[in-house]
């Protein structure tokens, strides 16, 4: 019996992975679609949990992410390099992980098979997020735990 090829996250850096490759890796979580704060004395982020207006709270993915910019001007497409220098990807976010060596959590979607094993797995911003629509001011929405 011949061996098995490794997958593509085990082979390859983000820099040589194609389109389909690279967007495969979002696991869906949703994180990085919240709001965060900075506190002004420490410059440390805080999360909150009041999510982007584009964000579907029930699926955790973007509902319009093809046009999200021209809705969202600032909202920001991830490259390798974006990656090595954004502080507020979560600690779970798969292009973080493989771009420091680490392997992909065992609940991620590419693991399992299965896009639902994110919210199985707690990691899934649903049902717990206030649109940024109907949050009112962010200093109200802080979180007490890292992402």
């Amino acid at each position: 019996m011949g061996a098995l090829t490794p997958p593509f996250w085990e082979t390859k850096r983000l820099e040589d992975m194609s389109r389909t490759e690279w967007e495969a890796l979002c696991d869906g979580c949703g994180k990085c679609c919240l709001h965060k704060l900075e506190d002004e004395e420490t410059g440390e982020l805080v999360a909150t949990n009041v999510a982007c207006r584009l964000l579907d709270r029930r699926t955790g993915r973007c509902s319009d992410y093809r046009n999200r910019r021209a809705h969202i001007p600032d909202c920001v497409r991830l490259t390798p390099a974006k990656v090595r220098s954004i502080d507020w990807l979560p600690s779970t976010c798969a292009y973080r992980l493989l771009d420091l060596g680490e392997p992909l959590p065992d609940w991620h979607p590419l693991i399992t098979g299965d896009p639902e094993s994110v919210k199985r797995a707690g990691e899934s911003v649903s049902g717990w997020t206030v649109s940024e629509d109907e949050a009112g001011p962010l200093e109200h929405h802080m979180l007490d735990r890292a992402l």
